[in-house]
């Protein structure tokens, strides 16, 4: 049997867990409540403005179902407006809000020290080596998740 530390899949889940603590203490620190998708899902609105709630699932990687979830908790704090589309009426297109755009500037300084944290053992090229690696096993294994990135680049 092997041992976890020599599985990928072990170890990406640790990461995880270690990225969302440190994320969360940096932002609470900070004096906001917004989870990692939540701030994903308020910055991809924030770039593409007007998009549907189904195609923002996409662009974070998240699943239809549960981002429902997160756009409603980020309505009710009044970071988003959420309004039927004018192409298709079943659909919901999502718009950040003054707000949103305010919390989106004050909190990017505990994000950007979160992400150092989050490399804190590692030296500049060997974050900058993990981060190209990453992006690599994610393009590959892209197609494999059940909310997998839709029109997305991979830097």
């Amino acid at each position: 049997m092997r041992d976890n530390n020599e599985m990928p899949g072990h170890l990406a889940r640790r990461f995880q867990q270690i990225a969302v603590a440190v994320f969360l203490a940096e932002v609470e620190e900070a004096g906001f409540d917004l989870t990692p998708v939540q701030y994903a899902a308020l910055s991809a609105i924030s770039t593409n403005p007007g998009v549907e709630q189904v195609t923002l699932a996409g662009l974070i990687a998240y699943d239809r179902t549960t981002i429902t979830g997160v756009v409603d908790r980020l309505v009710q704090k009044g970071f988003l407006l959420r309004h039927p589309s004018s192409r298709d009426r079943r659909a919901r297109e999502l718009k950040i809000t003054e707000a949103g755009k305010r919390t989106l500037r004050a909190i990017t300084p505990a994000v950007e020290a979160a992400q150092r944290t989050m490399l804190r053992g590692l030296t500049a090229k060997e974050g900058t080596e993990l981060m190209r690696l990453l992006r690599k096993a994610i393009a590959a294994g892209n197609d494999l998740s059940r909310a997998p990135l839709r029109n997305a680049e991979l830097r």
